[in-house]
């Protein structure tokens, strides 16, 4: 039996990256994680570089920003998967050009973990920024023929459920609930283990190599409508509704301060 690859975690640390990282020791990969020496002596992270340590993950000292600590930290395993935060995102430039020299690397996962940024159409800012420059990163790997999977896992449960998509919002209501449009269009809702879980499957199977792959379980997918219609029944009460239109959406988000505007526009994305 052919033995697992070895990966690399680059924002191992960050929010979908920690599922991920669980998710790769689980299935018995050698797991590595890239992680600067201030976070390793720093207090915001311990518990969970702890709770690595304990799993039995290689804390590897490195920096997405220091060209040298890159190449060495790549030459160590088979495969790379990034989930930087969309501050990094274009740093991966760096990843890049470091598994280029390592030449080592049979796969790149760059940091996607959301819509396929190829067949999205009409997105507006802040997020139009952010798929370009996911957009760029992903000629830039097929421009150096680095082998890649790009992973499509949308909406986050955790993100988007706790208060059913209500911007500023810390539960989920009980009297009056926004629905942005008219609460028809589908979307997929993921939780964030089974994104890790799907990811790490990816990793050695042929069918993802230089492919997209999307995780779309068809009993993950629902409308806006279908999960308020979810919540009124556990709650055993009908929610008043108050429509939003996109016109309406918009002109608010180009209002709002640019943290609300990013939330805004995560609902919508």
């Amino acid at each position: 039996m052919a033995s697992k690859s070895k990966i690399l975690f680059i924002g191992g640390t960050g929010y979908i990256g920690k599922f991920t990282v669980e998710a790769s020791v689980k299935a018995g990969h050698p797991t590595f994680v890239l992680v600067r020496e201030s976070t390793i002596s720093g207090p915001s992270k311990s518990q969970l570089l702890d709770h690595f340590k304990n799993l039995g993950v290689n804390l590897v000292i490195g920096d997405v920003l220091n060209h040298e600590s890159l190449v060495k930290a790549i030459k160590q395993v088979d495969v790379v998967i990034s989930t930087v935060g969309h501050t990094l995102l274009a740093d991966q430039v760096k990843i890049i050009a470091a598994i280029k020299e390592a030449g080592n690397v049979k796969r790149f996962f760059p940091s996607e973990f959301g819509n396929d940024v190829d067949r999205v159409e009409g997105a507006v800012e802040p997020t139009k920024s952010t798929y370009d420059v996911k957009a760029k990163i992903r000629r830039a790997v097929e421009a150096e023929g680095i082998p890649y999977t790009y992973v499509e896992s949308y909406c986050f449960d955790g993100y988007f459920l706790p208060n059913l998509l209500q911007p500023e919002a810390t539960a989920p209501p009980r009297d009056k609930v926004v629905i942005f449009g008219d609460g028809n269009p589908k979307a997929v809702f993921n939780k964030e283990d089974d994104i890790g879980t799907y990811t790490i499957k990816a990793v050695d199977d042929p069918r993802t190599l230089n492919k997209n792959f999307y995780i779309q379980p068809p009993g993950n997918i629902y409308s806006f409508n279908d999960l308020v219609s979810l919540w009124e029944r556990k709650i055993g009460k009908t929610l008043e509704k108050e429509y939003v239109s996109e016109e309406q959406l918009l002109k608010n988000i180009q209002e709002a301060a640019p943290t609300l505007r990013l939330k805004a526009f995560r609902i919508l994305t």
